[in-house]
C-alpha cells in the first residue's frame, strides 16, 4: 500500500498548474519554449512577450503553431507579468533580465534566465566578457546556475535561476567527472566546439544568410568568446582552484546541434600494487558512471561509440562517451546535444520542474528525431 505521505505529494503534484510567462517568446530559444511547455501537462503559457512582434498572432510569427496558440503577441513588461504568473522565462539578449531585475519581481514570481546575465559571480569578469554593465549586481550571489545534475538541490530552493549557456552545457558535463575526480591536468585541457547556426539566434545577420553557412565550416571567437569564462568559472568550482583553458568554437551548417570534442593530460593514479599509472578504461567509464548512472538526461555511451548530434536532436538527452589515448597520455572527451533542447529551452523547463516539485522530466520525454 502506498505511504499516505507519497500519495499526499503526489495528489499535490496532479493538482499543480503553473502559469507562465515568456519574454522573448519569437527568438528560437524562445520558440522552442513555446513547443515544450504546450506539450506539459502541469503548465499554461498565459503571456508570449515579444518586442518585435507586439499584437501579432503568435501563429503567424510560427506557422507551425497554427491552431495551437491562438494568443497574440504581448509586450516585455517585466513588473506587469509578474501580476499575472508563476515563472517568467527571460529568452532575451544579455543586459535585458539584469536591467529590470528587483525586489517587487522576485517576490512574487520565479525567474529562469536564458541569458547569461547572472551566470557569472565574478562582476567584472561579465562585464569585460560582455562589454556591458552590470545593472542588478545585488542578485547574482542569490542566483543559481541551473545545470540540473550539478546543481540540482540548489535549483529546488530557487527563485532566480541562470540557465546556462548551451556551450557551456556540453562542455562542462562532457569533462565535468574527470576534472571532479582530479584525473586531469586542467592545464593542458583544450575544448573544442561545434554548433548549428541556431545557436546565433534569429535575428538577420550576413554571416548566418544561406550562402555563407552552407558548404562551410568556420572557427569564430578565438580565444575570446564569452562562453570561456563560464565554462573555467564552473569546472574551476569543480577542481577547486581556477582553471584557465583554450575554447574555440566552430559554425558548421546544420539547423540545431552542439558536438564538444575535449582533450586533456591523464594524471596518474595509484594502480592496487602500489603502483602508479595512467587510468585505465575501466577506471574513467566508472568515474562518468560514478556522476551519471542516475541522470536520466546524461547517456554515457557504449566503449568506442563517438556522440553524434543527429542522436540527440530534438530532445533533452546529453550523449557523452570518450577515448583514452595511451601513446600521448591524453583522454578524449566527446558530448552531444540539441542546442536548443538541453543548451536552451529543455534545460529551462527541466529547472522549472525542479523549482516546483515536479518530476524532473516532466514534459521532456522526447524521443530524439531521426533523420
Amino acid at each position: 500500500m502506498e505511504p499516505l505521505e507519497s500519495a499526499t505529494m503526489r495528489e499535490e503534484q496532479d493538482n499543480i498548474m503553473i502559469k507562465a510567462g515568456i519574454i522573448g517568446a519569437t527568438g528560437y530559444a524562445g520558440g522552442e519554449l513555446v513547443r515544450l511547455l504546450t506539450a506539459h501537462s502541469k503548465v499554461e503559457v498565459v503571456w508570449y512577450g515579444s518586442r518585435s512582434y507586439i499584437d501579432k498572432k503568435y501563429a503567424e510569427v510560427y506557422q507551425n503553431m497554427f491552431q495551437i496558440v491562438d494568443a497574440r503577441c504581448m509586450d516585455d513588461n517585466m513588473e506587469e507579468l509578474a501580476g499575472q504568473v508563476d515563472v517568467i522565462f527571460t529568452a532575451t539578449p544579455q543586459g535585458f533580465c539584469a536591467s529590470l531585475m528587483k525586489e517587487e519581481i522576485l517576490s512574487k514570481v520565479k525567474v529562469i534566465d536564458l541569458s547569461a546575465d547572472f551566470r557569472i559571480k565574478d562582476v567584472p569578469t561579465y562585464e569585460k566578457w560582455y562589454g556591458i554593465e552590470h545593472k542588478s549586481p545585488q542578485y547574482i550571489e542569490e542566483a543559481v546556475y541551473g545545470l540540473c545534475e550539478i546543481n540540482r538541490e540548489d535549483v529546488k530552493g530557487a527563485r532566480l535561476v541562470a540557465n546556462p549557456g548551451c556551450y557551456t552545457t556540453c562542455s562542462i558535463l562532457t569533462a565535468y567527472p574527470l576534472v571532479k575526480e582530479g584525473l586531469l591536468d586542467t592545464d593542458t585541457l583544450i575544448i573544442d566546439a561545434k554548433s548549428g547556426t541556431s545557436g546565433a539566434g534569429r535575428g538577420a545577420k550576413v554571416p548566418n544568410l544561406y550562402c555563407e553557412v552552407n558548404e562551410n565550416i568556420k572557427a569564430y571567437g578565438v580565444a575570446n568568446h564569452r562562453h570561456t569564462p563560464e565554462i573555467e568559472e564552473q569546472l574551476g568550482y569543480a577542481a577547486g582552484k581556477d582553471i584557465v583553458l583554450n575554447f574555440t568554437p566552430h559554425l558548421v551548417p546544420m539547423n540545431r546541434g552542439i558536438l564538444v570534442t575535449a582533450y586533456a593530460k591523464l594524471l596518474p593514479v595509484t594502480k592496487a600494487d602500489g603502483q602508479m599509472g595512467l587510468p585505465t578504461y575501466e577506471e574513467v567509464k566508472a568515474v562518468y558512471d560514478k556522476y551519471y548512472r542516475q541522470e536520466k538526461f546524461v547517456r554515457v555511451l557504449d566503449k568506442g561509440v563517438c556522440p553524434e548530434t543527429k542522436w540527440v536532436e530534438g530532445s533533452n538527452y546529453v550523449d557523452i562517451n570518450f577515448v583514452i589515448d595511451e601513446r600521448t597520455g591524453r583522454v578524449i572527451m566527446m558530448g552531444a546535444l540539441d542546442n536548443l533542447v538541453k543548451g536552451a529551452a529543455g534545460q529551462a523547463v527541466q529547472n522549472m520542474n525542479l523549482m516546483f516539485g515536479l518530476a524532473e522530466s516532466e514534459g521532456l520525454e522526447l524521443v530524439p528525431m531521426f533523420p
